[in-house]
């Protein structure tokens, strides 16, 4: 595989309303008071957007659905 997939793409997009629904940018703006931040957002085709965020300690990543649920039991893979 090539080092790099992503292209020119930026792992957190400067127009986030374009990928994120409502809910996901209010749940987003809630956790970030708890230390959780977006860490990129997997964009597998045009139509799906798959926002991962991370905890403080960057030590657990979760999915952040579209009802705005953090959902830490995801089947994203990630690379080491």
């Amino acid at each position: 595989m090539d080092g790099e997939n992503r292209g020119a793409s930026k792992p957190v997009p400067d127009n986030l309303k374009e990928f994120l629904n409502e809910l996901q940018l209010l749940a987003l703006h809630r956790i970030e008071s708890f230390g959780w931040e977006l860490k990129f957002v997997r964009r597998p085709d045009s139509r799906h957007a798959i926002p991962l965020v991370s905890n403080a300690e960057g030590t657990t990543i979760g999915v952040l659905e579209e009802d705005g649920r953090v959902n830490l039991e995801h089947d994203v893979r990630l690379r080491s």
